[in-house]
């Protein structure tokens, strides 16, 4: 096991400053970096201003500061191919990178080739096919084979706005032609999937692996839409909750059993040694799981969530995957509820302000932690950057308590145009339940 281990944390939002909180509370840890961080990172690192996507950068920093592990925490780097870039490199080629490289990225940079991988290796996932823009009238055509509502999702990339869910034929025709002919979402939606919609109740889950053995992570739901009562555009993430009280050791087995196994064996299958995070993005179908999308990475602002459940070591979990000996760690998963509340910018999804001065923050009680998402410091001032701001998570004995010390804690965390969701795990009554 190493030790005095120099970590650099790639990325800016909740999800890399919740990463960062808990790598720094390990034993084997002496310097700690975050590119290019937020307001927050900084009370447990040391921010430095990099772009993640700036390899050759991130490259001259890693050797200057005798780097031993890098994180990378979105998903574009991964996708861009980072660990590729290591690995061909003399000088950096020894050093880990928690991550895919740019193949196994695919899982999550193209749609369409997730769902073949999940075809060819008998995945459940809902009915697809994927189209390009010289076969609009084709995709027409299986559009009219679907019942409503219609699912389109932009190949690539797109922020997490690349998914359209429409309940009128003619809309969806109309959307996809935008997508397709007048690329809507740019270059992430030169090829569309369109697939069935499935009716049921959605859950994250997550692994980390080493290529051969992986580690379950505590599982979370998180809402995506800006509205109560899931109305209104998507976004990046309201709000989540881990446990998930419908995610039964019986649910959980058949997740394991027919999705982790057989994407691990099909990962295996196509040559690819996949180290690092995979998100399952899950429906529960009756009582089956089928699987939406899978992403190369932690969901934000799920890891607020799953992160803050996790006892075990994280760094020394995330150097035992670097040295592929996961096998021989254990994961200790705190039985509490967490639950988060994301506050955002008035305007978000859509256009919004930044430079709002954020008044509070230490205000905040001992029961809650606050993980920042878009923020900066403006001289002594902490101020908002994003159009997702703050996540405020909360651990109690069930969901009421977490739900209850989060929603009074948003109340004490004030600035201009400020919005949150009032219903985070409302529609989860039963989660009172202890975790498993």
């Amino acid at each position: 096991m190493s030790q005095d281990m120099n970590v650099l944390v790639l990325g800016s939002g909740g999800r890399e400053h919740a990463l960062a909180w808990k790598i720094a509370q390990s034993s084997l840890l002496s310097n700690l970096w975050i590119a290019p961080g937020n307001a927050g990172t900084a009370g447990v690192g040391t921010n430095v201003n990099l772009n993640p996507e700036e390899f050759k950068a991130v490259r001259k920093f890693v050797l200057d500061h005798k780097v031993n592990l890098v994180v990378v925490g979105p998903e574009g780097p991964l996708v861009a191919g980072i660990v590729d870039f290591f690995k061909a490199d003399k000088a950096l080629a020894g050093i880990p990178v928690i991550g895919p490289d740019a193949h196994a990225a695919r899982l999550e940079g193209s749609k369409s080739f997730a769902k073949a991988f999940m075809a060819r290796h008998g995945i459940p996932t809902a009915r697809y096919q994927a189209f390009s823009a010289d076969q609009t009238d084709q995709a027409i055509g299986f559009l009219n084979t679907l019942k409503p509502p219609y699912v389109l999702k932009a190949d690539g990339l797109a922020a997490g706005k690349g998914v359209v869910i429409l309940e009128s034929r003619d809309e969806a025709e109309r959307e996809l032609r935008e997508m397709l002919q007048d690329a809507k979402f740019g270059e992430a939606s030169r090829t569309v999937v369109i697939e069935e919609f499935l009716k049921g109740i959605e859950c994250s889950v997550f692994i980390l692996t080493d290529g051969d053995s992986y580690r379950i992570l505590p599982e979370a739901k998180d809402y995506k839409r800006i509205g109560e009562g899931d109305t209104g555009p998507n976004t990046g993430g309201m709000g989540a909750v881990s446990p998930v009280p419908f995610c039964t050791p019986e649910f959980m087995d058949k997740v394991e059993t027919q999705v982790i196994i057989p994407t691990m064996k099909g990962l295996r299958a196509e040559g690819i040694r996949y180290m690092g995070f995979i998100f399952f993005g899950l429906i529960r179908v009756g009582q089956d799981p089928y699987v939406i999308e899978y992403n190369c990475r932690m969901g934000d602002p799920e890891t607020e969530v799953v992160i803050p459940r996790i006892k075990s070591d994280l760094l020394h979990l995330l150097d035992s995957t670097a040295n592929g000996t996961l096998s021989e760690c254990d994961l200790e998963v705190d039985d509490r509820v967490a639950a988060t509340v994301m506050l955002v910018s008035g305007g978000y999804p859509g256009e919004y302000e930044k430079g709002k001065k954020i008044s509070g923050l230490a205000d905040v009680d001992e029961r809650s932690m606050v993980f920042h998402a878009g923020t900066r410091q403006a001289g002594d001032q902490v101020v908002t950057a994003g159009g997702r701001v703050l996540a405020v998570t909360s651990l109690g004995s069930d969901a009421h308590d977490a739900l209850l010390a989060s929603y009074f804690n948003v109340q004490r965390i004030q600035y201009s145009g400020k919005n949150f969701r009032k219903d985070i795990g409302a529609d989860l009554e039963v989660i009172g339940k202890k975790g498993r």
